[in-house]
């Protein structure tokens, strides 16, 4: 990376306003060489309406952090990333308190990238496991 740590996260930070990521409060927390973490509150306003959280709000989790991590990871100022394909399985319910996301890449080639995103509870107890594929356009 060409970038700090916190050089990274503040940028992600500026990029989120007025996003959906903004209005999900989504939080970009950590990366490391191969991974960035993000960080969601589960309020009533992401819940279905039995009170757990949204499926819809789990994947747009994922996708966010997925994208992010391509455009970091990518190196290259100079490309748009854009989600192709999302899968996800919902494996346990959330009803307050934070799921993290943790984004890492399986194959990175040069216009697709297949990211496989973990969101865990804070026990890490995996709650969804998600498989994205992005794309990268020259800018």
């Amino acid at each position: 990376m060409k970038y700090t740590k916190e050089e990274i996260l503040d940028g992600l930070k500026k990029m989120c306003k007025n996003t959906l990521m903004e209005t999900l409060d989504i939080e970009f927390i950590d990366v490391t060489n191969d991974t960035l973490i993000a960080k969601m509150p589960v309020t009533p306003k992401i819940h279905q309406p039995d009170g757990v959280l949204h499926g819809g709000a789990s994947v747009a989790l994922a996708e966010s952090v997925g994208s992010a991590a391509a455009f970091i990871f990518l190196d290259s100022e100079n490309v748009s990333i854009r989600g192709i394909e999302i899968a996800a399985n919902h494996v346990k319910s959330v009803r307050d308190g934070y799921v993290y996301a943790h984004a890492k890449v399986l194959h990175q080639g040069r216009t697709t990238q297949l990211w496989q995103i973990k969101i865990v509870n804070e026990k890490e107890e995996l709650v969804s496991l998600v498989k994205l594929t992005t794309l990268s356009l020259e800018n």
